[in-house]
C-alpha cells in the first residue's frame, strides 16, 4: 500500500509540476505583453527588393483575389514581385493568374508540402531578391506592410513575423480561432519581445533575408509545420525573431469543426516531433551554450496547447477541490489549493492576452463551442500517428452559414 501511495503522489507532483510550470510561463509572457515593446533604431536607410512567396495547394477559392489584393502595396511597384506557387490548380485559376502582373510558378510533387513549393519557386526566379516574403494562400496585407518590414531591416533584423489576425468572424469557431491567434501573439510574440526573447513564427506574414532563407530553407524537409523547424534552426545559430504589431496580416480563420480538428492535429504533431529532434541539444545549448532563446523554443514543443491548458487545469483543480471536500485531504498528496493557484494564474493570463475587442456578446455565445474545441484537441493528441507522413490541407473559402 505504501509503494502505490508513494507511486501516487509521485504522478501527482510530476503532473502539478508541469501544468504548473506552463501557468506561470504563460502568465509571466503575458503580463509582459502588456508593456511597450523595446525598439532598435535604423542603421541603414535601404529600400529591397522584396519576392512575396504565396504557395498554394488547390486554393482555387481565393488565390486570385488574394494576387490582386497582394499587388495593392505602398512600397513601389518595381521593388517587390507577388509570386503564386500553383500546385494542382484548375486550369481557370492559372489563366486569371496568368493575367494577372505576378510571376506564376507551377510545382507539381508525389507528396505536396509548403517547404518543398517554396524551394522550388526560389530556384525558378533566381537570386535578384534582398528579402523573402510568406503569406498563405488566404492572406491579404494591410497596404504598408512591406514598407513596414523594410523598416525593420533597415534595424538590422534578418528575420521578421508580422501580426496575423482574422479577417473573418462569421462562425463561432472562427471567433474562437481568433481569439487564439491573438492570445499566441500576445504571449509568445509580444510578450517574448518585450522581454528580450525571440517572436514564435506562425508560417506566414514571415519575412527573411532572402539568400539566408534560401540557404536554410534548402536544408528544411518537413512535412507539416515547417516553420517550427525553421525557428529552431534560426535561434540555435543565435538570429533573433523580431515581431512586428503593427504590420498586419489578415488571415481567414477555420469556420468549422472538422476544419479546426485538422489544423491542430497537424500543429500537435509538428510539436512532438520536433521536442523529440531537439530536446537534448535545447539542453545542450542552454546550459553549455547560455542559448536560452533556443532552450526556449523547445520548451514550447513539448508545452500544452492554451485550450488544453485551459481545459485540463480547470477539470484538474475541480477534481481536487470535489475530492478534498467530499472524500478528505488525506488521500491526496497535493493540496487543493495549489491547484487553484494555477488555475487563477491561467485565467488571468488568458485575460490579459485576450484584446478588449473581444469582450462582446458574439464572444460569450462563441464560449459555448469551447467545451466542442477542448474535446477535438484532446482527441487529437490520440490520433497523431501518421500525421507527420502526409500533407494534411485545410482548405479556404469563406461559408455562408
Amino acid at each position: 500500500m505504501d509503494a502505490l501511495q508513494y507511486l501516487v503522489s509521485g504522478i501527482e507532483i510530476i503532473v502539478l509540476t508541469y501544468f504548473g510550470f506552463a501557468s506561470i510561463y504563460v502568465f509571466v509572457f503575458s503580463l509582459a505583453g502588456l508593456f511597450k515593446q523595446p525598439q532598435r533604431k535604423n542603421i541603414i536607410q535601404k529600400q529591397r527588393k522584396f519576392a512575396v512567396l504565396i504557395p498554394g495547394y488547390k486554393e482555387d477559392n481565393v488565390i486570385v483575389e488574394v494576387a490582386r489584393r497582394a499587388l495593392e502595396q505602398s512600397y513601389p511597384e518595381a521593388l517587390f514581385d507577388v509570386v503564386i506557387i500553383a500546385d494542382s490548380f484548375q486550369d481557370i485559376t492559372l489563366y486569371k493568374l496568368g493575367n494577372l502582373p505576378i510571376k506564376l510558378v507551377e510545382v507539381s510533387f508525389e507528396k505536396s508540402t509548403k517547404s518543398k513549393a517554396l524551394n522550388r519557386a526560389m530556384e525558378v526566379i533566381g537570386d535578384d531578391y534582398n528579402v523573402a516574403l510568406i503569406l498563405d494562400a488566404d492572406n491579404i496585407m494591410e497596404y504598408d506592410f512591406i514598407e513596414k518590414v523594410n523598416n525593420a531591416f533597415n534595424k538590422g533584423y534578418k528575420v521578421v513575423q508580422g501580426h496575423r489576425m482574422a479577417k473573418n468572424l462569421n462562425t463561432p469557431m472562427a471567433i474562437l480561432d481568433a481569439i487564439s491567434e491573438e492570445v499566441n501573439n500576445h504571449i509568445f510574440r509580444k510578450g517574448h519581445r518585450v522581454l528580450g526573447l525571440s517572436s514564435a513564427l506562425i508560417g506566414s506574414g514571415m519575412a527573411f533575408d532572402y539568400h539566408f532563407f534560401k540557404t536554410t530553407m534548402a536544408r528544411v524537409n518537413a512535412v507539416g509545420g515547417f516553420d517550427k523547424e525553421l525557428e529552431l534552426k534560426l535561434l540555435r545559430d543565435r538570429n533573433t525573431i523580431e515581431y512586428l504589431h503593427h504590420a498586419l496580416v489578415r488571415d481567414e480563420k477555420v469556420q468549422k469543426s472538422e476544419v479546426f480538428a485538422n489544423q491542430r492535429k497537424r500543429w500537435l504533431s509538428a510539436q512532438f516531433i520536433y521536442f523529440r529532434r531537439f530536446a537534448l541539444s535545447g539542453l545542450k545549448e542552454l546550459f553549455v551554450k547560455g542559448n536560452v532563446d533556443f532552450a526556449d523554443k523547445v520548451y514550447q514543443m513539448i508545452s500544452p496547447p492554451r485550450i488544453l491548458l485551459l481545459g485540463l487545469v480547470g477539470l484538474i483543480t475541480t477534481s481536487y477541490v470535489f475530492a478534498e471536500f467530499y472524500l478528505g485531504s488525506k488521500l491526496l498528496f497535493v493540496p487543493s489549493y495549489l491547484w487553484i493557484g494555477i488555475m487563477v494564474l491561467t485565467l488571468l493570463a488568458f485575460f490579459m492576452a485576450i484584446p478588449t475587442k473581444f469582450y462582446n456578446l458574439k464572444t460569450a455565445n462563441a464560449i459555448s463551442t469551447l467545451p466542442k474545441a477542448f474535446l477535438l484537441m484532446l482527441l487529437s493528441l490520440f490520433r497523431l500517428k501518421g500525421a507527420n507522413k502526409k500533407f494534411i490541407h485545410t482548405q479556404h473559402g469563406a461559408i455562408t452559414k
